[in-house]
């Protein structure tokens, strides 16, 4: 073999995207994807956008406390409205914080580390009143 030759191999594609006749690309023959029908009601709306909290520690901490206390049944689910617990799952995120807690020793300040302490009592002892 010389080695202009290239190496390698042959693929092909045995969906029945298109005909084997078709020389096209396969993404030529596939549908556009339909977007679901909605009736119009009146002038469209978006709804309005909640403002977003600043990204920082403290509302980092609060949204993984948020997600414990998900878990542990607290909140009802949004879809469905039933109020669902996932021991496991709340338990991982209180692992999480305390990872956290071991990898921020002294580059917190004192007031990331009282809440980050303080969540995670609560949160344990959520915990342990869920199990």
């Amino acid at each position: 073999m010389s080695e202009n030759e290239e190496k390698g191999f042959v693929f092909k594609d045995r969906r029945k995207i298109f005909s084997e006749s078709d020389q096209e690309p396969e993404t030529a023959k596939i549908p556009p994807q339909e977007e679901p029908v909605q009736e119009k009601t009146g002038p469209e709306e978006s709804p309005p956008r909640i403002p977003l909290p600043e990204v920082n520690f403290s509302t980092f901490i609060v949204s993984l406390s948020t997600e414990v206390l998900f878990h542990l049944g607290e909140f009802p689910h949004p879809v469905s409205g039933e109020k669902q617990k996932d021991l496991p799952l709340a338990k991982h995120a209180i692992d999480t914080l305390t990872m956290l807690k071991e990898k921020t020793v002294g580059n917190l300040t004192d007031e990331e580390q009282k809440l980050l302490e303080g969540m995670l009592y609560d949160l344990r002892m959520a915990y342990i009143r869920a199990s």
